[in-house]
């Protein structure tokens, strides 16, 4: 079975281009031109595995979209967009993109992007609950719980939290990190991975125990309580 994509993108010529593309790619692909035609298509929000979005859409912007998305479904996305500046890669990640890619792009480029996002959805932690001092944390459906609060995570935010829980008492090179996440290790990203410590550190805050230390020049070192 072919996995489902979702693409936003009101620029008709490439729009065509990278549906083609994909579809000569094995996947399966409806392709949006407005915001708002997806949003009213609820099924096709449910029933696929991926959402490409450009960021410079009528209607909305790509940042809205994925917001409106996010309340309703956990499905992953990558921004599409012909901006470069750094201020739009930081938001767009912080939002809980799992890749960003400047226009003009390779299509090839862009298929790489889209195997790695899916790639890291095969090997997801299975559904099982980790106590990790007063929290519980569901990998699975990217939720954290503090009493009788559930803290609804991004899936970036779930990955990274998984991936220091296999590195408990342990120091966690950043470009590691980078690599594994996002497939890279630059400039941009790295600025990102810091916005999710801060969130992280904020979700954690009524256990004393748990730290998420930056040790400069190197990562992080991570302690949870045994």
């Amino acid at each position: 079975m072919s996995t489902k994509i979702i693409l936003v993108e009101d620029d008709a010529d490439l729009g065509m281009v990278l549906k083609q593309y994909l579809e000569s790619s094995d996947f399966e692909v409806k392709w949006y031109t407005k915001p708002k035609a997806l949003l009213e298509d609820t099924e096709a929000l449910q029933n696929n595995q991926l959402a490409i979005l450009d960021v410079m859409l009528p209607e909305m912007d790509g940042f809205t979209l994925a917001k409106t998305i996010r309340k309703q479904h956990q499905i992953p996305f990558l921004f599409l967009t012909a901006k470069g500046q750094s201020i739009d890669r930081i938001l767009g990640l912080k939002l809980g993109a799992d890749d960003y890619i400047t226009k003009p792009c390779e299509p090839e480029e862009l298929l790489l992007r889209i195997h790695n996002i899916l790639k890291r959805q095969l090997s997801a932690t299975p559904n099982k609950t980790v106590n990790l001092g007063d929290y519980a944390f569901n990998p699975a459906l990217y939720q954290l719980i503090y009493n009788d609060t559930i803290i609804q995570l991004t899936e970036k935010e779930a990955e990274l939290l998984s991936l220091f829980l296999n590195h408990n008492h342990q120091v966690v090179n950043r470009k590691d990190i980078l690599e594994k996440l996002w497939g890279k290790d630059d400039y941009f990203l790295g600025r990102s991975l810091d916005v999710f410590m801060t969130r992280l550190r904020k979700y954690f805050q009524h256990d004393s125990r748990i730290s998420f230390d930056s040790i400069r020049g190197i990562g992080f070192k991570i302690e949870f309580p045994e």
